[in-house]
């Protein structure tokens, strides 16, 4: 072997890259005055993808293996420097190489909230955030339209690009779906789906692809979720009158139970509550309405928890009564209900009450009419 032989094998080129960062997408082959001699040998991993770039002109990609860099596997390099077959000078190209692996565990989020119209809540307001993943499908793609001449190139300086992408289409896509908020957390697969659908040619452009992407959480600002918790407790109290008295009958009872602690605050507590819950009772009884002699009117049914409220009661008539020239009253119904039983109202006298027209006979007016039915009729030989 000669000594220019031995010089030759000494300094054959060993071109190849390690990545110890796990945030690098592209990485240039760093080389003085970037000079590679031929037949120089390359080394691509799996993983990885090397792009020659040669006087500013996208040249050769290698994909993962092992390269002897000669004429007849750089046919682009070739035809770019018109070499002949037998060409074995050397050369200069900037080589990069480009990280095909996932980039796993990037954070996306919506920034302000996003407006939308919910069929229950109407219009409303969410925030959302999630996970995504992201890697290089076209390297040479990738590199002309992102990299550029950067020498190395991380995934800190896309993912900002990135998420304002999925941020808008997200917006778009939560805004015309017409999924209620209360049903969204349900549909986070679906949603992502379709999310990732309408991003994924955008990423094309770039050269990138998304292959997962996750919705964690979709949430509603404090103020209406404070409400909805306030609906939803209210929903499991059921009847609130009820509760309401439940909750006063157990301070009571903790209250009796413990006499030594608080003094007497625990007996006027339980006073004061007893004393509301008695006045609560009172009104009930007095809001019931009464028969047509005075007499307390059969209980209604009481309405379901979540039954509409009746309608209010009628207003009760009072009468004035009208005897030789002179008027007297007002009169309750009941208390012309006994004036008829004791014979000081008949059919024959005049009555009058706010919204009649004039003075009627007693017998004449519907409402008093029937005061004369049930009563007894004359004796016999009167």
């Amino acid at each position: 072997m000669g000594i220019f032989d031995f010089l030759t094998g000494e300094f054959i080129d060993v071109i190849h890259w390690v990545d110890d960062t796990r945030d690098t997408m592209v990485w240039r082959f760093e080389r003085e005055g970037h000079e590679i001699k031929y037949g120089a040998k390359l080394t691509v991993r799996e993983g990885q993808a090397a792009v020659f770039v040669h006087e500013g002109q996208l040249a050769d990609v290698f994909t993962p293996g092992l390269y002897m860099l000669e004429t007849n596997n750089m046919p682009i390099l070739t035809t770019l420097q018109h070499w002949d077959h037998g060409f074995q000078s050397p050369f200069k190209s900037e080589i990069y190489f480009v990280n095909t692996t996932r980039f796993n565990d990037l954070k996306w989020g919506t920034k302000n909230p996003i407006m939308l119209r919910d069929p229950e809540f109407g219009p409303t307001r969410i925030r959302a955030y999630g996970t995504y993943t992201v890697r290089v499908k076209d390297p040479a793609k990738f590199l002309v339209e992102i990299v550029g001449t950067d020498g190395e190139f991380t995934m800190d300086e896309i993912s900002f690009q990135v998420r304002n992408i999925i941020v808008q289409e997200f917006s778009r896509v939560i805004s015309s779906s017409g999924i209620p908020v209360l049903d969204m957390a349900a549909n986070t697969a679906d949603l992502g789906k379709l999310i990732a659908a309408e991003v994924t040619p955008v990423l094309d452009s770039y050269g990138l692809e998304m292959p997962e992407f996750y919705i964690e959480n979709i949430s509603l600002p404090p103020a209406v979720e404070a409400a909805l918790d306030k609906r939803t407790s209210m929903g499991l109290a059921g009847d609130l009158g009820k509760f309401t008295q439940y909750s006063a009958a157990e301070a009571m009872t903790a209250a009796a139970n413990n006499p030594g602690q608080g003094g007497g605050m625990g007996a006027g507590l339980g006073m004061g509550m007893g004393m509301a819950m008695a006045q609560q009772m009172s009104n009930m009884a007095a809001a019931q309405p009464s028969g047509p002699w005075g007499s307390p009117a059969p209980a209604a049914p009481q309405p379901a928890a979540h039954a509409a409220p009746p309608p209010p009661p009628p207003v009760e008539h009072v009468w004035h009564i009208a005897v030789d020239g002179q008027t007297s009253g007002p009169f309750s119904k009941a208390k012309m209900g006994r004036m008829a039983s004791e014979g000081e109202l008949t059919r024959d006298t005049y009555v009058w009450t706010a919204g009649q027209d004039g003075w009627k006979k007693a017998g004449d007016v519907r409402e008093l009419a029937q005061l004369f039915t049930i009563l007894p009729p004359p004796p016999p030989g009167a």
